[in-house]
């Protein structure tokens, strides 16, 4: 297991704890980690973390992951298409840049 996947485990855990400091703490770790790993790191721990429980890791978390896996593969139509499908599960407030990411991807694609 990826240290990537070790500390966003522990963001899980901490939030499902409800454990202010270890939450504060927990946060910090996976912000870290996850601002300087590559996108295939970024991606094998979303398709991990998610297949083993696709609602525990908060939304936040999931968009940073995804945007900063789509800013290193700009042209990555899949993946792309895949943070899109993610954006759009948590409601409109994400819509509109769902809306571009899959307009990026058909662009792409072309």
């Amino acid at each position: 297991m990826s240290s990537l996947t070790d500390v966003t485990r522990s963001l899980i855990q901490a939030t499902d704890d409800a454990d202010a400091r270890r939450a504060s703490e927990a946060t910090r770790d996976f912000i870290e980690q996850v601002t300087f790993a590559t996108a295939d790191d970024i991606v094998a721990m979303l398709r991990e973390i998610l297949g083993d429980d696709w609602s525990a890791l908060p939304p936040w978390a999931r968009n940073l992951a995804y945007r900063l896996a789509c800013l290193q593969r700009p042209g990555d139509v899949g993946l792309l298409r895949e943070a899109a499908a993610d954006l759009l599960s948590f409601g409109p407030d994400w819509d509109e840049h769902a809306e571009r990411l899959k307009q990026q991807a058909d662009r792409l694609s072309k």
